[in-house]
This record gives structure tokens, sequence and C-alpha cells, in this order.
């Protein structure tokens, strides 16, 4: 139970709702207990010779109709006991659910690397509906079973304390089953939802990578696959089910015992005289299948207990992961955009990959800076650091002559915007992906801001125009358009700082000059960062370095670098005698 100490807070927050619930389940009880006495007194009135029949008959009918309140009330009472407690955990359920989400949007980069996105959603959707049924059914339930033993027992002692004892002696049999099973199903529960986490991923990449799959024809290779992940994780299930089955045919074996202890040792004394009545045996029947359904609940309860447990330790495991990139700032900070990189390297911590070494440059606001260099030689990590998507290695990242690390986070992002290397866009309409960017913009802010990215009139050429729904990643658009939009979500939100990180890369030369060109204009007064491979892209900016294995080897204007023999001059050659450059 220790991981469940964590919802306790929960509990607290609805702790007027919880108690109501204790309150209106005792009430519920109470009621429910007059059943038995009042059959108990018809089978004496039948019994007793020394009344008449009218008496008699008077006593049956008055009997009847109490019962009849009796349970209606009893009833009444129940369910506003489900009305508590039920809503409450679904209180709960939305709560921790938030909590989750909320925990996933701080994380850093490399928890997302570490983790795949399918066991991510199995913890806020699955792991989370297990949390539900220990807040909601298991708790009412045993507060249920609680309160009737109580109750009930008291009740029973009060009549017969030796008969009482005669008909509990099942239940320290009871208590050892339970035991034993629950901890059964602790352990297969955990594996099982293990297994449930990995098919999830799995699933999850098949239908994000289905083009590929379809591509290289390997859709039978992934159904094997998939058919044993869905063997193994019914095999699991299969074993769970079956050690939970165990407990109703245990409860009820257990029930009837009882009911077979009372028949016979009450049997015994009434024949002895050792209690007044045959009504007494009756009711005490009746008080023991009070108790059987609450004792058969154990069992489920258990089981519920066992298995959010297994799903609040999973989810536990999250929660408790600190984000490395910490916002220690609450205080408002206005950016301008000058840019300084001090003596900066940085090391990934999944690869160990040192992808900086000793880098320095320095932007004042309003220039722009390109960045050239091979495949993996540090470009996107730059633009990764200037907006604190991770912590330097060694050296210091200066915003306005304040190192990044003593910004307020939050206003250091609103104030860069972002076009990524992999431009991602949302399942929703082109009009709301680019508001991404600028949630209260106008339409005419939107179309403004897809005409200088170029996309203005491929978006005019859909049916729905700005309404057009993208497939899941932006699937509908092609790699240029896609990432056209991408820019024009970055140009809405007309920050001091832009990162453009090689966003040109899928668009034709001549779509890439008519790009360029707004963004010299747009750009004027803003700090810009470009990572390209092309020339064209960049041979316009203030200050040019060119990265290999992280280090900077060359840097200066566009024509300072022709003038120079390197990597600069080599792939401007080449390009211009491929016809990339415009």
């Amino acid at each position: 139970m220790k991981e469940l100490q964590y919802l306790n807070k929960y509990f607290i927050k609805y702790k007027y709702r919880f108690l109501l619930g204790i309150i209106i389940t005792i009430a519920a009880q109470i009621f429910k207990l007059y059943v038995p006495k009042f059959f108990g007194d018809s089978l004496r009135a039948i019994e007793n010779s020394g009344i008449t029949k009218e008496t008699a008959y008077k006593i049956l009918v008055d009997n009847f109709l109490l019962t009849v309140a009796a349970a209606l009330i009893g009833g009444f009472l129940t369910f506003l006991m489900r009305q508590t407690l039920i809503v409450m955990s679904r209180h709960i359920e939305f709560d921790l659910k938030n909590e989750i989400y909320n925990h996933y949007q701080i994380l850093t980069q490399n928890f997302y690397k570490q983790n795949r996105t399918g066991d991510l959603m199995s913890r806020i959707s699955e792991d989370v509906s297990k949390v539900r049924m220990y807040v909601g059914p298991s708790v009412m339930y045993s507060i249920n079973t609680l309160i009737v033993f109580v109750v009930v027992i008291i009740q029973m002692a009060l009549i017969s304390p030796k008969l009482t004892f005669f008909s509990l002696l099942p239940l320290p049999l009871l208590s050892y089953g339970v035991f034993k099973i629950s901890s059964q199903i602790h352990i297969k529960s955990g594996i099982f939802q293990q297994n449930l986490s990995t098919l999830s991923s799995f699933t999850q990449e098949i239908f994000s990578g289905i083009r590929v799959i379809k591509a290289y024809a390997i859709e039978g290779k992934k159904q094997d696959e998939f058919y044993n992940l869905t063997q193994e994780s019914n095999e699991k299930a299969m074993s769970l089910a079956k050690t939970n089955a165990l407990f109703g045919p245990l409860m009820i074996l257990l029930i009837g015992l009882s009911n077979l202890v009372v028949i016979y040792v009450g049997g015994t004394m009434y024949i002895n005289g050792s209690i007044p009545d045959i009504g007494v045996i009756a009711q005490f029947i009746l008080y023991i299948n009070m108790l059987t359904w609450p004792v058969a609940s154990l069992g489920w309860v258990s089981s519920l207990v066992q298995e959010a447990e297994a799903s609040q330790k999973r989810i536990n495991e999250f929660l408790k992961v600190e984000p490395e990139i910490q916002n220690t700032v609450t205080t408002h900070t206005d950016i301008k955009g000058k840019i300084e990189f001090k003596n900066v390297s940085f090391t990934y911590d999944d690869t160990n990959i040192t992808a900086l070494k000793h880098i320095n440059f320095e932007l004042t606001p309003g220039e722009t800076l390109a960045i050239l260099g091979k495949t993996g030689s540090g470009k996107s990590t730059i633009l990764n650091l200037i907006s604190r998507m991770y912590d330097t290695t060694e050296g210091t990242v200066f915003i306005d002559n304040t190192p990044v690390k003593e910004i307020n986070l939050n206003d250091l992002r609103n104030n860069i915007g972002v076009v990524p290397q992999d431009a991602f866009l949302f399942s929703d309409s082109i009009k709301n992906n680019i508001k991404f960017g600028k949630e209260d913009a106008t339409d005419e802010e939107v179309i403004d801001a897809a005409k200088k990215a170029v996309v203005h009139e491929n978006i005019e050429a859909f049916s729905k125009k700005y309404d057009t729904v993208l497939g899941e990643r932006g699937i509908t658009l092609s790699g240029g358009q896609k990432q056209r939009v991408s820019i024009a979500r970055a140009l809405i939100k007309n920050a001091p700082v832009l990162l453009l990180d090689d966003c040109l890369s899928a668009v034709d030369t001549e779509t890439e000059e008519a790009i360029l060109n707004t963004l010299t204009d747009f750009t004027k007064g803003k700090t810009t960062v470009i990572v390209s491979h092309r020339i064209s892209s960049i041979k316009n900016a203030n200050k040019i370095i060119i990265l290999d294995e992280g280090k900077i080897i060359q840097q200066g204007t566009h024509n300072q670098l022709l003038a120079t023999d390197g990597y600069y001059k080599d792939l401007y050659l080449k390009q211009l005698a491929e016809k990339e450059i415009v």
C-alpha cells in the first residue's frame, strides 16, 4: 500500500465528499439491519401459540410493510453512497490525469528519448483507470464491508454471543486465502501492465510508421510480431484472470460453511433451550447472508487494490522524475535578442557524444548568424541551447548579457520563434496549426504569415482552404508544404529571436528564393540564427560559422569565407556548379 499513499492528498482534497459518503454508508447499513429483525419477529409471531390468528396476521402485515420501507430507504441511501464516492473517484481520475499530463510537459528532451510514446500513453490511460477503480469502487466497498461487519456482528453478539462466535469461525480461513491470492495478483498485475505498455508502444509505432512498413512490404513480418505480443499479453491476462477467479468460489464456500454452522450449532442450542425461539436462527442466517456480498467483494476489492498499487507504482516512477531544466526565476524578463556563447561545450547524456567543443560567438540584437557544417557537427545543438532545451555541460550561454539559466524559462521561450528540423504539425486545421504560434491571431494575421512563408496559394488550392484538417503529423501535406506551414507558425509569433533549423531543405530553389526575400524583410531588427546545408540560404547573414565535429573551423561573412580556401568555398563551388545557388 506504500505506492497508493501518494493518493492521500486527493482524499484530503475531497474530504467532505468522502466523509459524507461514509455517513451515508453507515445510515444505509443501519436501515438494512432491520430486515432480519422484522423477519425474525414474523417467525416468532407464527410460532407463538399464545396469540390469536388476527394478532399474528397483523404482526406479519406490519413487519412486511416495515421490511419494504427499510429496504427502500436502505436502497436509496446505497444509491446516494455510490453517487458520492464513485463521483469522487471520477474527480480524482480527472486530477491525476491532469497532474501526469502537466508533469509530462515539463520533462526534458532526455526523458522522451529514453521512454516510448506508447508507454507514456499507457500510464496516463490504462494505469490511471486502474487507480480510479481503487479510489472509487474499491474504497467504497471496503468502507461498506467494514461498516457491515461492525454493525452486523454487534447485532449478532447482542442476540447470542456463542452462536456469533461459531458462525464467524471460517473468517480466519478467509483472511489467509485473501492474503495468499492477493500476493499473486500483485505480482501478475505488474507483469500484465508492463506487457500492455509494450504492446501499446509497438502499435503506436506501427500506426505512425505505416507508410514505411508498406513501402518495404513488411506487413507480414509486423503482423507476426504483433501476434506474438498479443499472444504473450493474452497469456499474462489469462493467468491474472485465473487467479482472480479463485476469489468468488472461496468466498461462497466460506459463507456456506458459516450457514451450516449456524444451522447445526443454532439448532442444537434451540433444542437445548439456549436460545428462546427459532426466529433467532432465521435472523442469524439472514445476517450471515448480509455478509455474503461484502465478504465476496473482499476478493474483488483486494485484486483491485493490488492492480492499482502496481499501476500507481508505474505512475510514480514518472512523477518522481525531476526535469533537468528547472525554471527557478519567477520575475518577468524582457528579451531584446543579444546572444553570446562563452566557451560552450555540450555532451548528450544518453549517447555520451560531445556535440559541441568550446564554442564562442556573439550576436547583437538584429543580427543574423548562419551555421553550416556536415551532418552531426552540432548545428541543431546550438539552437537547442539557445532555447534551453538542454543546459550546457561547460561554459555559459548569455541572453542580453544574462546567463540563460537566470532567465525566466517561459519568457525565454515565448520570445523565441522556432522552426525545427522536423516540421511537426498537429492533426488539426491548417489555420490552428499556424495559430499555434499565436493563439489569439486573427484570420488576417494567419493569411499574412502564410503569404510570408509562400504557402498561401497551396492552402487556397484545398477545398476547405485554411480549415483543411491535416492527418497525423501533417501527413496531408508534402514535405515542403509542411516546412512552410511550420515557418508561418514561427513568423506569426513575431518574436525578437528567430531560430531556423534547416527549414528550407524540402523546398525548390525558386520557392526558397521567394521565402528568403520575405525573411530578409521580416527579420530586420530580429536576432536570427539559421542552420542550413545550402549556401543560398545563408549568404546574406551578418556572420557565418562552419562547424566540424563540434568545433568552429571557419567563421566570417560570405565574402570573407569565399576568399579563404576551405569547407565553405568548396561547398559554394559545388552548389554553384549544380545550380543550387540562386
